[in-house]
């Protein structure tokens, strides 16, 4: 296959020796004159040509990184990233698993077979794995028609490390219901379903995590080991007696502290038991060093023997093993003395000489900058390549085509790395504007001829040419001078009807007739012979309420924020009413005043900005990184509205770090383009700063004046700056509640952005009210709001939302453990001796010097420094101030970190009492870190030997699965949401919501709205119906209780033909074959609610005729008659007495043909 990036390599003299010299297998290669830049591109190439694997070591993470991101732009389907294994001395209860993921996801494309290539750096390099042939005994390979015993399968998954669940949410899981299995294997991006028929495959699909709907049928799938280390049977003894042994050696010492005798005793004696008993153990690091030699390698072994191992800067990663191996042994000996580990725990890892022995065996190509080489290993072959590095063009154009113009004129091939498609198409278009000629290709897959230029998307580090063969490569960086990221995009389906499928029992639900209960469970009753299921709910003074299911649309889950605990009312008292009364009037009110603030808006005349200049492209060009889809939709929205001749204003959410900021200084500066002058209004003098630094950066290039009004300002510069704002010589001025004084007049304002406005107070929101009047405004908030909510105030609130995080993101590596001393020791100097800072959180001020006191002693080397919310504003914005500027390097705190600022050198957060706090308060702790490119931690600690509360328990266990898989985000999620509701809409309105419930809040919302627009609200009536038919979930059917109850609620929702057919689909998808009571259910939900469309109020039944009554004789006109008359002759009869009515006798298919006739009234109703 033709690849332009890489053929043109075989015309070079080197390249070819190297390729013969592989081919006759001599080895070690020694290979010179290649940079960082171009070591991917001729790994890829030897890939490619010689059809083997590569293995690529390097000295460090972030340049395997790097090399890997190229390689990955070559071809997505090649390279592999291997990622180290953190080791940890401690007993661990749960570890994130994204790493530990990506390391599974290489071994399984090895042991398979795949040629690819596998970049990585020497620490990982010297983990231990099992050896292949266990990890090829663990995989499984399923396909078409294969014969399959469920328990049998069941079993080898959990040998593999799968944990069983009623439903599959993350890698690692799998469950089975009835003949269908679904598990989600580590090297796949979506988890599979199988389906039998009997005992024999009748169909294998992948299927979507979130609606948990298939998505593609496949013909085969292999399903590797979802655990790295794996405990069989064959070494299982020998890993106890080897511990035991050790163990027992050590407590003989007689001259060895009782208590450390006590810790290892207990510690140890645990893993035995667990390893005795196949409980899982999350620290597989204590048990590596006892399994026998012979079952364990490192990485090498997975790469078969004719693969190529490319050493890059051989030194350096010696270098490198010597400080890693230093660094450990310290670390090692520390722990020792305590007795948190064995003697033979120093051989966690490998050596770096046991490694070399086996890199010798292998043929190896080693790349130095020099011709001096290893000592350690000597080449039998030298090669030198004549690379150079691209210049850097600085966004200048006209030096980049005269560039261009010089490379054609001397008959080079040039291929450019533009980005994104878009960038690559509008650089074609800017450089045949300056008569250079180009093409823009999709793909690589082709030939290039001299004086050829190729414009392709995706991005590399830099630039490089081959003046021997005159190839040239030049990525965005050297153009523009910043590097964008292309990424992929994962789509993100999201599901509105999340808040009822996991109802727990005990969990407090909103009747909307009937006020607050607690929800008890499903119960199954017969009546009279027909069986039906029906949610319980408990109301006050033991008052029972039994719903049937086709009801359930009059309750919801009751969800009031994170501490509520509502009142939970009496049936039948009149109290109810009053409460919803009064919500529902200060829901319209609300409204009211919302829509009168829009109209008026929609009548002033504000400016009209013009459409985007150049300059507005080029700044947009600049911006470092790619942008993501939900902020380019935003930056598109707010644009739009800021053209029109009305004042925009306009609500921009998005989580810290979600890039709000980029898109609000894109607005910024498309009114400085217009001559306007822009005010960022923020809550604090910190962020003040932290935005002043990233306004003056961003906008280095143009000439546009920034000034920051706020307290860190003398008088005099206060003064200065108000001067030159009143005479138009400042163009952007970001400021604290100051910006709002008297004195502060702009000659010219255009923009007004704010961010987060509910933390101004009433006497500023006053000013605020002023200053609005007829200028854009643009609000940033960081709490995320419930889609609901924002699709209920279309109309009512321009609303532009950011939910998708930037790309470039390592996931935060989480662990939840006993507080440990010397644990938290090691985190914090792991951190600082990268340059880095930590968040110590303790959450309770009176102790809290004395906890900064204990750390102190314990990390000496730190300095720390404490933060809470009683201390006063100056103090605590110098204290903020001094650790940004890193003065400080431990900043114990209460949780006032989760609020909105953003210190990406801060990459580990240590959680004193996790247990203590709510999921939603440590989802948004951890996101605090992480921010950068770099590896971040999360500690999440509880206190040592106490005895946990049942609450306090089964919290732990939900901040475990969350860690470890994830799950628990949406409710998570949902608590943030409300929290956020309240911020939007004010304090008395989330009394409100705490009162009645979200969900029925957002239901009296929409209705507030349609009324005050003059939308017409269909009144509908609520159907009840009663008919012998069994309607009801088999167990065998449905296992799990909150799956039933989802499915319930998604019936009682059915109302198109559409939807019917749709939930049909997926319950045989997920569930298999539907018995006839789940259709009976259907039909049932069916034909209730379009019954009520049409004011049919009860559906009853006696013998064979079905009577349906209406709520009022005006119901049903003559017309009706006559039509249904036609249709049905003496089958029916009318009764227009007091209780208005028809009777049908039905032949022999009761539901069908009830829904036959309500069809029928529908389509009458609809050619009207």
């Amino acid at each position: 296959m033709l690849n332009m990036l890489i053929d043109p390599l075989k015309n070079m003299l080197s390249y070819n020796k190297l390729i013969e010299d592989i081919k006759d297998f001599k080895s070690p290669i020694a290979i010179s004159g290649l940079m960082d830049e171009n070591i991917g591109h001729i790994a890829y190439a030897l890939n490619q040509h010689t059809n083997k694997a590569l293995l690529l070591i390097v000295h460090s993470e972030a340049k395997a990184k790097k090399i890997y991101d190229d390689i990955k732009n070559f071809d997505e389907s090649v390279v592999e990233l291997l990622p180290d294994k953190e080791i940890i001395f401690y007993k661990v209860d749960a570890i994130s698993s994204e790493r530990s993921i990506e390391r599974l996801r290489v071994l399984s494309r090895l042991v398979k077979g795949e040629p690819i290539i596998v970049v990585t750096h020497i620490d990982a390099v010297l983990n231990k794995f099992i050896v292949p042939d266990i990890f090829r005994e663990h995989s499984l390979h399923l396909k078409q028609d294969d014969i399959v015993d469920l328990e049998d399968l069941s079993q080898k998954l959990i040998l593999s490390g799968y944990k069983r669940e009623s439903m599959v949410e993350a890698v690692g899981q799998f469950s089975i219901r009835g003949g269908i299995i679904d598990f989600f294997p580590p090297n796949s991006e979506h988890p599979y379903r199988i389906e039998l028929f009997g005992d024999e495959i009748d169909s294998i699909r992948t299927f979507d995590v979130e609606s948990q709907r298939s998505i593609d049928r496949v013909q085969g799938v292999y399903i590797p080991p979802v655990k790295e280390i794996l405990i069989t049977q064959d070494y299982k003894r020998n890993i106890i007696e080897n511990m035991k042994k050790e163990l027992d050696t050590i407590l003989k010492n007689e001259k060895l502290d009782p208590k450390i005798k006590e810790n290892l005793e207990d510690k140890f004696g645990e893993y035995i038991g667990e390893i005795e008993e196949n409980i899982y153990i999350s620290n597989m690091d204590m048990v590596i060093p006892y399994i026998p030699d012979k079952y364990i390698t490192n990485i090498l072994d997975y790469f078969n023997k004719n693969s190529l191992v490319l050493i890059d800067e051989p030194n350096r990663i010696e270098e490198r093993a010597e400080n890693l191996r230093e660094q450990f042994l310290m670390r090692y000996s520390d722990v020792l003395e305590v007795g948190e580990v064995l003697p033979g725990h120093k051989d966690i890892n490998y050596e770096y000489e046991t490694l070399i022995e086996k890199i010798k065996t292998r043929l190896c190509i080693l790349n130095t900058a020099i011709t001096k080489v290893s000592k350690k290993i000597e080449p039998v072959s030298l090669i030198k390549f004549t690379t150079k590095s691209m210049q850097s063009f600085h966004n200048n154009m006209e030096l980049f085509s005269k560039e261009l113009n010089y490379y054609k004129y001397r008959g080079y091939k040039v291929i450019i790395f533009s980005g994104s498609e878009d960038r690559g198409k509008g650089l074609r278009s800017t450089l045949m504007d300056l008569d250079i000629i180009c093409e823009y290709s999709d793909n690589l897959n082709r030939e290039i001829k001299t004086s050829q230029v190729f414009i392709v998307p995706g991005s590399i580090q830099g630039g490089f040419e081959y003046p021997d063969i005159k190839l040239a490569v030049i990525g965005h960086k050297d153009i523009y001078g910043s590097i964008k990221e292309a990424r992929k995009v994962k789509k993100k389906t999201s599901k509105a009807t999340v808040s009822f499928s996991d109802l727990k029992i005990g969990d407090y639900v909103v009747h909307e007739n009937h006020g607050i209960g607690q929800y008890a469970g499903v119960e199954q009753l017969n009546i009279q012979g027909v069986v039906k299921d029906y949610l319980v709910i408990k109301y006050k003074g033991n008052d029972k309420l039994y719903v049937p299911i086709e009801q359930m649309n009059l309750i919801q889950k009751y969800i009031g924020g994170e501490a509520a605990k509502p009142k939970i009312n009496r049936l039948s008292s009149p109290e109810w009413a009053r409460v919803k009364q009064r919500a529902k009037k200060a829901v319209e009110d609300m409204a009211k005043d919302l829509l009168e603030l829009y109209a008026k808006r929609e009548t002033v005349k504000g400016f009209a900005f013009s459409k985007d200049t150049i300059w507005q492209k080029q700044f947009e060009d600049a911006f470092p990184y790619e942008e993501t889809e939900a902020q380019l939709r935003s930056i598109e929205e707010i644009k739009r509205d800021m053209e029109k001749p009305r004042p925009m204003d306009r609500l921009l959410c998005g989580d810290v770090g979600y890039g709000k900021t980029e898109v609000a200084l894109r607005a910024a500066f498309k009114a400085i383009m217009d001559g306007k002058q822009v005010a960022f209004l923020v809550p604090t003098t910190i962020l003040a700063q932290q935005h002043y630094n990233t306004i003056v950066e961003r906008f280095s290039n143009f000439p546009v004046n920034v000034e920051v009004l706020s307290r860190f300002k003398s008088p005099k510069e206060q003064k200065s700056i108000v001067e030159r704002l009143g005479k138009g010589l400042v163009d952007i001025v970001v400021g604290t509640h100051r910006l709002l004084s008297k004195d502060v007049k702009f000659k010219d304002l255009g923009l007004l952005i704010i961010d987060e406005e509910q933390r101004f107070g009433v006497k500023h929101k006053e000013a605020l009210k002023k200053m609005k009047e007829n200028v854009d405004v643009l609000t940033l908030t960081a709490t995320p709001i419930p889609r609901t909510l924002h699709m209920s105030l279309i109309g009512v609130r321009d609303m532009s939302i950011i939910d998708e995080p930037p790309g470039h993101r390592y996931p935060v590596e989480t662990y939840v453990v006993e507080f440990n001393e010397l644990l938290i020791r090691e985190a914090i100097l792991k951190e600082l001796n990268r340059g880095g800072q930590v968040y110590f959180v303790y959450n309770r001020i009176e102790n809290i010097d004395k906890i900064a006191a204990q750390l102190k002693k314990l990390v000496p080397e730190a300095n720390i420094v404490i933060a809470h919310g009683q201390m006063g504003e100056k103090e605590l914005e110098k204290i903020m101030m001094d650790f940004i500027s890193q003065k400080y390097n431990v900043l114990v705190c209460t949780t006032i970190i989760e609020t909105g600022l953003d210190i990406p050198n801060v990459n580990t957060i240590i959680v004193y009492d996790a247990d203590k706090m709510g999921l939603s308060q440590l989802y948004q702790l951890r996101g605090r870190v992480g921010r950068t490119n770099r590896i971040a931690y999360a500690y999440f600690t509880y206190e040592k030997d106490k005895v946990l509360t049942e609450v306090a328990e089964k919290r732990l266990k939900a901040i475990k699965d969350f860690t470890e898989f994830g799950s628990g985000f949406k409710v998570a999620m949902r608590d943030l949401e409300i929290r956020g509701t309240g911020n939007l809409l004010g304090v008395e309105q989330h009394g409100h919501i705490e009162t009645i419930g979200y969900d029925l809040y957002v239901k009296f919302l929409n209705q507030a709205i349609k009324k005050l627009k003059g939308e017409e609200i269909k009144e509908t009536v609520d159907t009840t119906i009663d008919l012998s038919v069994d309607g009801y979930i088999p167990s065998k059917y449905i296992e799990d209780e909150e799956q039933k109850i989802e499915v319930y609620k998604k019936i009682a929702a059915v109302k198109e033909k559409e939807d019917y057919s749709e939930l049909v689909d997926e319950l045989v998808d997920r569930f298999g074959d539907i018995p006839k009571e789940v259709e009976n259910l259907l039909d049932i939900s069916y034909i209730k609610n379009n019954a009520g469309d049409y004011y049919i109020q009860n559906i009853t039944q006696a013998n064979r005729v079905i009577t349906l009554e209406f709520s009022s004789a005006k119901h049903i006109t003559p017309d009706l008659i006559h039509y249904l008359s036609e249709k049905y002759g003496k089958a029916i009869g009318f009764d227009l007495s007091k209780t208005p009515s028809f009777s049908y006798r039905y032949r022999k298919d009761l539901l069908n043909e009830l829904k036959d006739i309500i069809d029928n009234i529908r389509s009458f109703y609809n050619k009207k």
